[in-house]
């Protein structure tokens, strides 16, 4: 249920949340121009007609977005970056060529890397990926990454790889065909290439193209070297197999699915019901039976790693050790209460258990474990504080020093420079509301803020962590990318990404605050006023909620077409309220732990002492109070529509979960805990027990090809209220996902939404 966000670090949530009001709403960057289907009012105010502040403007083009840099990626010798730019400028169409840059980490030089004609050719047209999703455009290739030794790139398309030499700036294709490629990596020693193609790993040799498969026997069943639906999207996992550091071996996952239950996508546009069969485990089922493996590169039979007996496990992370002659792997039991950090012997098999954490509550695994190149000794970061903090132990698991420590949380580790003996990290040492990066000495000395602006600042460090670039946003200004020298000195900008036309619109300042709840705990909040306030006038507010585990929407980052989109309805007279709750993140595990074991009460206590606080408000219309929310936000949008009458006049739940049985495993499991075993909890957290009190004015969403929260989940809903005599509207978004990504939708259901609620509130 997590929300995908942008982001060009490698933060555990995908760039914190600089634009998670955009993600939820179903927005990214790019979007195209598309025509309105459904008219609403124009915004009330004379400035926001004169700019055409509207709904298309927001959802159906990017005028209003801003353009981030695309593709940035650093060299291998941290001495230079390279990036994507539009070759005429100007704003990005369907379609627009791309060329690639580089850059001198020390001077912030630029020089052209590789010309748009070379990109376009480089690949065959048939061959390449079409998806606008990494916003490249049609004819540059989806992905590229540099050789180990700086001399070439890898480029790759949907069906196809290419190697790219950069001194004669000539290409040679090294696979092609028409079975679909994922996941390539070249070898440290830069001599293979290594990808997945129907459901196993196969290996094409750089220097002359030959190509075999390293695996065999994988099927949609059992998968090898390839991931699954489940592990990706709960667990952050976000490959199936790692190289050696000396390239003799490669360790892999092995999925088996077969006992894992399928749940059928219909495709609306058949007419003999063709379905799509996904599989995906739901709360109590059965989860894949996941193996660690190791195979030689130059042959013979791969070998199982010893994970214990126990298979009804998760293996979330697996990382090679400096030596290349062991493996690290991480179990998590299935409560995901107890986690052990495994090392094991790819000769043999054999393994040890080096590390075990508990938690009464549950684990929440990061990407933090980092071997030192000396091989004595490894970075770990632990919530058993409360907060997450990063440790230094020995190879026999003993706790040399804890590096961090207070009640704030570091959101992850970033880069070593172990020749200065510093580590860098992202933290909410300042505020939970920001981002910022800080360094300490392995040693536990020198703790030190580097970034001092205030706001949101997502980074990605070159390797030697000598240099790293810096994506800073406030709320109202989107990202703003520069390369940065590790102190936190600025050598250039890379992309300033001014809107102009954000500031003539002179949006509304958001406004932040504390509230407390009934039983004294303070809670961050955020509020967006009219520009024409008037404190002595009473106005509607319309409360916006995510609530659930791992994502704030109370922050001090660029907040993407959602932001505006409430900056359009304040102009229509609207007050924008959003106050995170117990459960939410960027506060540490112990402002999540009261959620344990039923979801939505919590939550919804927190989002009532909101209200009472509105109420308090002279200027605020406590008959008017309406809500929305997407995914866990839908999900909490329907607890308050049925079970607080009294205070939500008006909701609109996008792709909600209304029963925990219908959703995956791994996910579930972790807040709800077992079924059988919680049984009453599973049903007292679902808004459905409660559908019979229904007042007020209630719109749901949700996308029919929805393979995250399906479409079930609405269906159960409607049901129930069906029987209950209750109506609800329902906009079905026929094939679309969880959240709808082109534009037509957009601006269609944004459309309707917003006429909804100035109908209705």
């Amino acid at each position: 249920m997590r929300v995908k966000s942008w982001s060009v670090g490698t933060s555990k949530f995908g760039g914190w949340l600089a634009v998670v009001l955009c993600a939820v709403m179903g927005v990214g960057f790019g979007a195209t121009a598309t025509r309105a289907q459904v008219t609403v009012p124009a915004p009330k105010d004379t400035e926001s007609r004169r700019h055409g502040f509207s709904v298309e403007r927001i959802f159906g083009t990017s005028s209003l977005l801003g353009h981030p840099t695309t593709g940035i990626a650093w060299a291998p010798d941290g001495k230079h970056l390279s990036y994507f730019t539009d070759l005429a400028g100007g704003e990005p169409k369907q379609g627009r060529r791309k060329e690639l840059w580089e850059m001198d980490a020390a001077s912030g030089e630029k020089q052209l890397l590789v010309g748009a004609d070379k990109l376009e050719t480089a690949l065959p047209a048939e061959a390449q990926n079409t998806s606008q999703a990494t916003g490249l455009g049609r004819h540059a290739p989806a992905q590229y990454q540099w050789a180990p030794n700086g001399d070439a790139l890898l480029l790759q398309g949907g069906t196809a790889l290419a190697w790219f030499d950069l001194k004669s700036q000539t290409a040679r294709a090294l696979v092609s065909g028409k079975e679909p490629i994922a996941d390539p990596k070249i070898s440290p020693d830069g001599k293979w290439v290594s990808f997945v193609r129907d459901h196993n790993l196969w290996l094409v040799r750089v220097s002359d193209g030959k190509e075999r498969a390293f695996t065999k026997g994988g099927s949609e069943e059992v998968r090898k070297g390839e991931l699954d639906w489940v592990y990706p999207e709960e667990l952050d996992l976000t490959t199936a197999y790692w190289w050696a550091p000396d390239s003799t071996s490669i360790a892999f996952l092995e999925m088996d699915e077969r006992k894992v239950t399928t749940y059928p996508l219909v495709s609306f546009e058949s007419v003999t019901g063709e379905a799509e069969e996904e599989r995906y485990p739901v709360a109590g089922g059965n989860n894949p039976i996941v193996r660690v493996y190791v195979g030689r590169v130059d042959g013979g039979a791969a070998q199982a790693m010893d994970t214990g007996a126990d298979t009804n496990i998760y293996l979330p992370r697996v990382e090679w050790l400096p030596d290349s002659k062991h493996v690290a792997i991480e179990r998590l039991n299935r409560e995901q209460t107890v986690i052990d950090l495994l090392v094991a012997e790819p000769a043999s098999g054999k393994s040890r258990v080096m590390l075990s954490e508990k938690d009464l509550y549950w684990i929440n695994v990061s990407d933090d474990l980092r071997f030192l190149r000396d091989g004595k000794r490894f970075l770990w970061t632990s919530e058993k504080t409360g907060y997450r903090h990063i440790y230094l132990y020995d190879m026999d698991g003993k706790q040399l020093s804890q590096l961090t420590n207070g009640e704030w949380e570091v959101a992850a580790v970033q880069g070593i420079d172990e020749a200065k003996g510093i580590v860098y990290f992202t933290a909410t040492e300042k505020s939970p509301l920001e981002r910022h990066l800080y360094r300490v000495g392995l040693d536990g000395s020198g703790f030190a803020r580097i970034t001092k602006e205030e706001g949101a600042h997502v980074v990605k460090f070159a390797p030697g962590a000598g240099a790293y670039v810096d994506s800073y946003s406030t709320n109202l200004v989107p990202p703003r990318q520069n390369l940065m020298h590790a102190d936190g000195t600025r050598v250039s900008v890379i992309n300033e990404n001014k809107v102009a036309a954000l500031e003539e619109l002179h949006l509304s300042p958001v406004e932040f605050l504390k509230v407390k709840s009934h039983d004294g705990v303070e809670l961050n909040a955020m509020m967006i006023k009219p520009p024409d306030f008037d404190p002595a006038k009473r106005y509607p507010v319309l409360v916006y909620t995510y609530g659930g585990p791992h994502v704030q929407v109370v922050t001090k980052s660029w907040g993407g077409a959602g932001t505006l989109w409430h900056e359009l309805m304040a102009r229509n007279g609207y007050i924008i309220f959003a106050l995170d709750n117990r459960g939410s993140a960027g506060r540490g595990h112990l402002f999540e732990e009261p959620i344990h074991f039923r979801l939505g009460a919590q939550e919804m206590s927190d989002q009532r002492d909101g209200v009472v606080y509105l109420k308090s408000l002279a200027y605020v219309d406590a008959t008017r109070i309406g809500i929305h929310g997407w995914s866990y936000g839908g999900h909490m949008t329907l607890h308050a529509m049925f079970e607080d009458p009294q205070d939500f006049k008006v909701g609109f739940a996008g792709g909600p979960v209304t029963d925990w049985h219908y959703y995956d495993s791994i996910y579930t499991e972790r807040y709800l805990g077992l079924l059988p075993k919680n049984e009453e909890g599973y049903q007292a957290s679902s808004p459905i027990e409660n559908a019979r009190n229904l007042k007020g004015k209630l719109m749901i969403a949700h996308g029919t090809g929805d393979d995250n929260v399906h479409y079930a989940n609405t269906l159960a809903v409607i049901n129930e209220l069906i029987e209950n005599e209750k109506y609800v509207e329902v906009i079905a978004l026929p094939g679309r996902g969880h959240g709808p990504t082109d534009p037509e939708a957009r601006v269609v259901l944004w459309n309707r939404v917003t006429k909804y609620f100035l109908d209705n509130l």
